[in-house]
C-alpha cells in the first residue's frame, strides 16, 4: 500500500511536536530500505562524493553526479521527502544559474534542495529559489564545501563571537523562508539556543540532542566502512563486516566446487530423449551431479 508522502509543510509542523528522522540516500535500493523503515527526509547528500564515488572530498562532486543519484533515490521512495544537496559551484556563480541548477533537482523528483551557508549572498539566492517555488533547506556550522576556508573538518561556534554569527545566520535563514536548517558540528549549547530562537526545525549532525531532528550518513549508521568514525556517529549495525564475510563464503564455495549445486541452483534439459539428441546414441549421457 502506498504511504502518504511527507511534505515540506508537514516537516515544518513537526517543530516541537515530533522529532524528525533524516538519513542520506544515494541509490534506489538504499532509498527503498530507508523509506520503508519510515525515514521522514532522505537527503541525497553531496557526501556521495566520498561515500559512493571515492572522491577525496565533496568539492569534486558535479551537478550531473547529484542529478543522477537524486533521480535514483526519487524512484525508490513513496513516503520520505527527498532533498537534493546542491554541490559546490552550483549556486555560487549567479542567481540565474542557481535557480536553473535547483530546478534540475526538482525535475528528477526531489521535493526541495539544500544549500550551505547563511551570509547575505546566500540569502539572496534562497529568496530567488523560493520565488521559483523551490523549497530550501539551510545548512550552517561545519559546511564541507567551505572546508578550505574554515581550515578542515572542525567544530564551529566554539567561542562567543563565532556562536553569535551562526545564530544570526540561522535567524536570517528562517526569515528568508527556509523550511528547516541543518546544524553540523556545533556545540550542543549553541544548537539548543538556535533551536529555541528559530521558528523552523533544526536537524543536527554533531550538534547534540536539542535539535528538532537528526541526520546521519546511511553508510555510517550501518557500519559499511572501516576507518575513522566521527564522534557524533552511532553505528546501529556492522553491515560491512557481514558483507565481507558473505562474499568470502561465496568465493570459498566457488573455488571449492560447492556453488552452484546441480539440484536446486542449476537448470536441466527436459528429459533423456533431448539429451540423446544433443549427445547422440553412441555417447554416454552425463547425469547431473548432486552436491
Amino acid at each position: 500500500m502506498e504511504q502518504k508522502r511527507v511534505t515540506v509543510p508537514a516537516i515544518k509542523a513537526m517543530k516541537r511536536v515530533q522529532r524528525i528522522g533524516m538519513l542520506t540516500a544515494y541509490d534506489y535500493p538504499g532509498a527503498k530500505i530507508a523509506d520503508a523503515a519510515g525515514t521522514d527526509i532522505l537527503l541525497v547528500g553531496d557526501s556521495l562524493g566520498m561515500v559512493v564515488l571515492g572522491y577525496p572530498d565533496t568539492l569534486s562532486v558535479t551537478v550531473d553526479d547529484m542529478i543522477h543519484h537524486t533521480r535514483a533515490v526519487a524512484r525508490g521512495t513513496q513516503r520520505a521527502l527527498v532533498v537534493g544537496d546542491m554541490p559546490y559551484l552550483s549556486y555560487h556563480v549567479s542567481i540565474e544559474e542557481s535557480v536553473r541548477n535547483a530546478g534540475a533537482f526538482i525535475r528528477v523528483g526531489a521535493h526541495a534542495v539544500k544549500i550551505e551557508g547563511g551570509k547575505a549572498a546566500r540569502i539572496k539566492t534562497i529568496e530567488a529559489l523560493l520565488n521559483a517555488e523551490i523549497p530550501v533547506m539551510g545548512h550552517i556550522g561545519l559546511t564541507p564545501q567551505s572546508v578550505n576556508v574554515v581550515g578542515g573538518f572542525r567544530l564551529q561556534g566554539k567561542n562567543a563571537d563565532d556562536a553569535r554569527r551562526l545564530l544570526d545566520e540561522a535567524v536570517a535563514l528562517d526569515q528568508a523562508g527556509c523550511f528547516s536548517i541543518v546544524l553540523e558540528c556545533v556545540p550542543e549549547e549553541l544548537a539548543a539556543l538556535i533551536t529555541e530562537r528559530v521558528s523552523i526545525p533544526t536537524i543536527g549532525i554533531g550538534a547534540g540532542p536539542s535539535c528538532d531532528g537528526q541526520v546521519l550518513v546511511f553508510h555510517d549508521l550501518l557500519g559499511m566502512y572501516d576507518g575513522h568514525t566521527p564522534k557524533f556517529v552511532r553505528r546501529y549495525a556492522n553491515i560491512g563486516d557481514e558483507m565481507r564475510k558473505a562474499i568470502a563464503r561465496y568465493l570459498e564455495d566457488v573455488r571449492g566446487g560447492r556453488f552452484p549445486n546441480a539440484s536446486t541452483e542449476s537448470f536441466h534439459m527436459s528429459g533423456t530423449e533431448e539429451l540423446k539428441k544433443l549427445y547422440g546414441d553412441s555417447v554416454v549421457v552425463p547425469m547431473p551431479k548432486v552436491n
